[in-house]
This record gives structure tokens, C-alpha cells and sequence, in this order.
């Protein structure tokens, strides 16, 4: 009797060890399957993945242009703006978001809200609406806000317009398609009241394309985008 109580004992802890076993084998594999499941962000769905996608399309597209219309010094800002993109695909990489997903120009696609835009998920790149996405304020007559170049001094411009950075560094500068090198533009970030004061230095594909240190004077933390922009010509 004394013996068979003793390996009716053993057994018991042995089939409790293997239930331990089974259900810490379990739990594994359901850890190891949410991770898996965890795809990255695009464009649509992240603020950040966002910006960085929009960054990645106005340097590529300042890198199209090059080629397109070439000068003497085409090929120095090209190897220079070639730097550029590999340094944001690395952030994308970072930030959770698809590595080398492009949305070119500074009216890209919102992340979707409310439900709205799911359709753009999927891995599928966010593209620019054909029209600004906001109207220009009632205290600006017309088309006074889009006059770009030609627009005096205090004005403001470039209605709608969103504004990235393009991952260089140096001085705060700014690159625009729409001012030549020179003009001062004032960028405020509408969402924080942040501003900066900048120069044109170089062309791009927005209106205004902020290098790294003067988007860091008015970007929210953690963001690469500031959708609510007033965008001024100062000089």
C-alpha cells in the first residue's frame, strides 16, 4: 500500500511539470504570434510615419529634378540629398514605419481619423490631393495666400501647405520651390504657436522645406510634420 501511494505521488508531479510545460509552450507561441502580427505603419496610419514619408518624396523629387535639368553643381547636391534619403529610410526603420515609402510633395495624405481613409492602409503610399486640403483664412482676399515669389513682404503664402523636414544639417535654412535663394520666410507651427525665422538657401519641392535645426525649433516632440502651418514672406 505504502509503495503504491508513493508512485501514485510521482506521478501527480510528473503530470503537473508537464502541464506547466504545455501551457508555458503556449503562451510562447501567442507571445511570438502578436509579434509577428505587428506590421509597420504606413503613412495613413501615423502622424510620424507620415512626416518621414513626405520628407522621403521631396528629396526624392529635388534628386528627379536634378537629373531632369542638370547645372554644374547638380551633382554635389544630388550625392548630398542621396545622404539625405538614406538617413530618413533609417528613421523610418526606427519609428515602426515602411521603409521607403514616399509621399511627395507638402500637401500628403492625412493619417486617417474617425474610421475615414482606411482604404489608404495596406502598405499602399500616400498621395498629395490635388487641391490644398484647407481653405485659405477669410482675412486673406483671394488668392493672396498662394502668390509665392511674388508676394510682399508680410505676406502670407502658400495656403495649406504642410511642412517636413528634409533630414539636413547645418544652420536653420529652408528650401523652397516657390522663393529664390535669399527670401526670409517665417514658419509658424499653428498646433504649439512655435515660429522661426528662415532663409531660402536651396530649391525643393515645397514651398517650404525645413532643414533639422530650424523644423526642431518649432516641431512638437516625437513629430516629423506640422499639418496647422502659417507660412509668411518676411524678406
Amino acid at each position: 500500500m505504502s509503495r503504491r501511494r508513493t508512485l501514485g505521488t510521482k506521478k501527480k508531479i510528473a503530470l503537473l511539470v508537464g502541464a506547466a510545460t504545455v501551457a508555458g509552450g503556449g503562451a510562447f507561441v501567442m507571445a511570438a504570434t502578436s509579434n509577428a502580427a505587428q506590421s509597420p505603419q504606413t503613412a495613413a496610419e501615423s502622424t510620424v510615419c507620415q512626416g518621414l514619408a513626405t520628407a522621403l518624396g521631396n528629396n526624392q523629387r529635388f534628386i528627379e529634378d536634378q537629373r531632369a535639368a542638370p547645372d554644374a553643381q547638380s551633382a554635389a547636391r544630388i550625392t548630398n540629398r542621396e545622404a539625405v534619403v538614406a538617413q530618413i529610410k533609417v528613421q523610418q526603420e526606427a519609428s515602426g514605419c515602411v521603409v521607403g515609402e514616399s509621399a511627395q510633395g507638402s500637401q500628403a495624405t492625412q493619417p486617417a481619423q474617425n474610421g475615414q481613409g482606411g482604404q489608404q492602409g495596406g502598405g499602399q503610399q500616400a498621395t498629395p490631393p490635388a487641391q490644398p486640403p484647407q481653405s485659405a483664412p477669410a482675412d486673406n482676399a483671394g488668392d493672396a495666400g498662394n502668390a509665392g515669389g511674388g508676394a510682399a513682404s508680410g505676406q502670407q503664402v502658400c495656403n495649406g501647405s504642410t511642412v517636413t523636414l528634409s533630414g539636413e544639417a547645418g544652420a536653420p535654412a529652408s528650401s523652397s520651390n516657390q522663393f529664390p535663394v535669399g527670401t526670409k520666410l517665417k514658419v509658424t507651427n499653428l498646433d504649439n504657436n512655435k515660429s522661426t525665422t528662415v532663409e531660402v538657401t536651396s530649391v525643393s519641392g515645397s514651398c517650404a522645406l525645413l532643414n533639422n535645426a530650424a523644423f526642431e525649433q518649432v516641431r512638437e516632440p516625437g513629430k516629423f510634420l506640422i499639418r496647422r502651418a502659417l507660412i509668411e514672406k518676411v524678406g
